[in-house]
């Protein structure tokens, strides 16, 4: 990759997250800064699992409204590098 001298690359990481229930999944995409462990990104979803009656999931389909003691299983699927050129 060639960049301009000018610009700027900033690298992130995108994870898939995957919400089991009863009947169905529904996954979501989170984007963080490059450093940022699997590891945090299921503390920090377990942290708002615990903290709210209700959170938002957002997808490339929909919105869902999710009550977290449904959620039966939580996983983080994958994490994929992103270059972004400012």
């Amino acid at each position: 990759m060639h960049y301009e001298k000018n610009e700027r690359v900033v690298i992130l990481k995108e994870f898939t997250v995957c919400y089991t229930f009863e009947n169905e999944f529904i996954t979501e995409k989170i984007i963080k800064k490059w450093n940022v462990k699997k590891e945090n990104i299921e503390k920090e979803i377990i942290e708002k699992m615990e903290r709210y009656k209700y959170f938002i999931v957002k997808n490339d389909e929909e919105r869902y409204v999710i009550n977290p003691y449904l959620v039966r299983y939580l996983r983080v699927l994958k994490e994929k590098k992103l270059s972004l050129i400012k």
